[in-house]
């Protein structure tokens, strides 16, 4: 079984924490997020994993190398240009000679894909398409299906007088490698627009997966943090180091909470419910709540955080306030006694994007 992760997006969304680094690697709990999804596939027994790539492919392969660390083995493919996701799969064709799986990059769910695997094999599906609930389905499309599970249609973005289902596509796929062969080649073609609904048109067996596992797309800074706040929550009231680091007598500590190797916690500091990467720096009396901190960043005395995100090597100011909701880009200096407003984000200095 192979699988194939679909890489390439510019992460714009998630910008600016996707300025310097694509949204493959940004850290979730301090490990770039695709080891999350490589560790996932490598718990269902699917080990040889290809990453169809784009944007900024050079730190990725510097991070995760050939994926033996992991116990998985990654081939890296690299399109020019943007393909969509079936054409993006289509480029992997020559490496694909049984069902495969595929994967959006910016998912983590716990979605039982063993189980899957077998549904799909045991109904002859060409095409099998993993669901998952949402409160909301007139903001998704939606995938109708009949009682024997087998997909009816699919209805980009109802209105409430339309919605049959709550029932939205995970991103999570299983294809027959003949089901290429309806992808033209060097063109952008999109599974869910183009391939799919020709399928069921066509009467072939295209085949859901519904479950109500843990599922999202953390493409936004918004549900990046809530990823965080969700995996945290899992944890209890545990407080994990990562390594070695100087923590004052005096700081309190309250878990959930993650501390990378190499920090200083300073004086008085107070911290509940936030992830710390490696290297970081918290001065006398600032308080951390639910915050996101990337490697180096340097929080001085009094700063108060909150539901927010500082990328790599930021630096708040004495007795700044941080409100929920901020995404502060790496390198980006905030002055001291400095009053942010709420979802504000700060760009990188000299960022100009592509």
């Amino acid at each position: 079984m192979k699988a194939v992760i679909l890489v390439g997006g510019e992460g714009t969304r998630l910008r600016p924490l996707t300025c310097n680094i694509p949204k493959a690697i940004v850290p979730v709990l301090n490990r770039p997020f695709l080891e999350h999804q490589l560790l996932y596939l490598r718990r269902h027994g699917v080990t040889d994993v290809i990453l169809a790539m784009g944007y900024l492919p050079d730190p990725v392969r510097e991070c995760l190398g050939n994926g033996s660390q992991l116990g998985v083995k990654l081939t890296y493919l690299v399109e020019s240009s943007p393909m969509g996701t079936a054409g993006a799969v289509k480029n992997a064709g020559q490496l694909l000679d049984g069902p495969f799986l595929v994967l959006n990059g910016d998912i983590i769910t716990g979605i039982d894909l063993s189980a899957m695997i077998a549904q799909h094999r045991d109904s002859g599906a060409r095409v099998s398409i993993a669901l998952t609930p949402v409160d909301n389905p007139t903001v998704f499309g939606v995938v109708e299906t009949d009682g024997q599970g087998r997909v009816r249609r699919f209805l980009e973005k109802p209105g409430w007088d339309q919605v049959t289902t709550n029932l939205i596509n995970a991103g999570i796929y299983m294809l027959e490698p003949e089901v290429l062969g309806m992808v033209p080649p060097s063109t952008r073609s999109m599974f869910e627009r183009d391939v799919f609904p020709a399928l069921v048109e066509a009467g072939d067996p295209v085949f859901a997966f519904p479950s109500d596992a843990y599922w999202i797309d953390i493409g936004t800074p918004e549900k990046y943090l809530q990823a965080h706040r969700d995996l945290l929550q899992g944890w209890g009231g545990e407080v994990r180091m990562d390594g070695k680091s100087q923590v004052h007598p005096s700081a309190r500590i309250e878990g959930p909470a993650l501390i990378g190797e190499g920090c200083i916690i300073g004086r008085d500091v107070r911290i509940k419910g936030a992830v710390i990467g490696p290297c970081c720096r918290v001065g006398e009396g600032a308080r951390l709540e639910e915050a996101v901190l990337w490697r180096g960043v340097q929080v001085a005395e009094g700063a108060l955080l909150s539901n927010c995100v500082a990328g790599d090597a930021a630096s708040i100011g004495c007795g700044c306030h941080v409100p929920p909701g901020c995404i502060i880009g790496d390198g980006v200096r905030i002055e001291p006694e400095s009053r942010l407003e709420r979802g504000y984000r700060l760009w990188p200095d000299g960022w100009q994007g592509i």
